[in-house]
């Protein structure tokens, strides 16, 4: 079993978990005075900036997309842009573009002219309506926080963040996000209508009073701080292997995999689904003031984490199979000492 490194003071990290959870808590209700009725939603927003992972929103406008990220920079002091997908948009209009000038002296040369990429929080407003070459110009920022373009590569200013959305019901004139790309989304989540008593609440802030005022929480520099701390939360070796299973689980050919998982998946997650299954995990046990995770951190984001990693055989798409489904059904079959209640 996993320990805390012999360099770790267990006193020093219970405090760091204990400060984790005050800042975390914090900057969730600020942000929830604005956000009404998403406590789920901006909980792994916030989870996944914490740990440094993109977010794809599924829902129908109105929801509060954008007033979120809009949000969250204001509550987390972070450099805000929107960029509106359309068919028409290309590459450059996102990364940016070289472009012929002159200095002093009369000389010509190329000059980089950074486009909205360059930012900390990116807001890609219905990304599924761009072209695939437009969109995989997210691919190099999202992995590896960097662009390169003629030759140079220019690192983005961290922390950097991606909040992806899409709509699930309007799908003339879209493209589907490739596998590439979806895999690069930490979690996706989906964002669910309100309630009569949520519609209600968002009427009278926005409407019937004055919109709340937020102030500045934490920075760039102090997310980054915390981030340091969730290297050493203990991950145990049974409860990794467990994160380990369940991805293996939604593989058709795993000795893991369920009935229906066999039936109807063509292909399960990958390996960068566990690391995001143990990165989430993490905040979610400091959040909750713990500097060790347990099972139930693993169960937690699950949906959010495994759903859009998972595709479909041609019978899982005729029989309307729900990826959310087949993932509960994966976390029932697996215990907890090593095995699989159903094999």
């Amino acid at each position: 079993m996993s320990a805390i490194p012999l360099t770790v003071d267990p006193t020093l990290l219970q405090a760091e978990a204990e400060h984790f959870k005050k800042e975390f808590a914090t900057v969730r209700e600020a942000v929830g005075r604005v956000i009404v009725g998403q406590s789920r939603v901006v909980e792994a927003a916030l989870t996944a900036i914490f740990c440094g992972g993109n977010v794809l929103l599924e829902g129908v406008p109105g929801l509060g997309k954008t007033e979120l990220v809009k949000a969250l920079s204001r509550v987390l002091d972070l450099e805000f842009r929107r960029i509106q997908f359309t068919p028409d948009l290309m590459p450059a209009d996102i990364v940016g573009t070289n472009i012929m000038s002159s200095d002093e002296m009369g000389r010509y040369r190329f000059e980089f002219r950074k486009g909205p990429i360059f930012t900390q929080l990116l807001l890609a407003d219905e990304i599924n309506r761009a072209s695939p070459k437009t969109q995989s110009a997210l691919l190099e920022t999202m992995q590896e926080g960097s662009v390169t373009t003629g030759g140079t590569i220019y690192h983005l200013e961290q922390p950097f963040f991606v909040l992806a959305t899409q709509n699930p019901i309007e799908q003339e004139g879209t493209y589907p996000l490739p596998e590439a790309q979806l895999d690069r989304f930490m979690f996706k989540v989906e964002v669910p209508f309100l309630s009569r008593a949520e519609m209600n609440e968002v009427v009278s802030r926005t409407i019937l009073k004055k919109g709340a005022e937020l102030d500045k929480i934490i920075d760039g520099a102090r997310i980054m701080e915390l981030r340091s701390v969730l290297e050493k939360v203990v991950v145990a070796d049974p409860i990794r292997d467990f994160a380990v299973r369940l991805v293996l689980s939604t593989h058709p050919t795993s000795e893991f995999a369920t009935e229906r998982v066999k039936q109807y998946v063509r292909w399960g997650a990958s390996p960068r689904a566990a690391q995001a299954l143990i990165r989430a995990a993490r905040v979610r046990a400091l959040a909750d003031g713990r500097a060790h995770v347990a099972y139930e951190d693993i169960r937690h984001y699950a949906n959010e984490v495994l759903q859009h990693r998972i595709l479909l055989n041609y019978d899982g798409q005729a029989e309307n199979m729900r990826g959310p489904d087949l993932i509960q059904e994966c976390l029932r079959s697996l215990n907890e000492d090593g095995g699989s209640n159903w094999n």
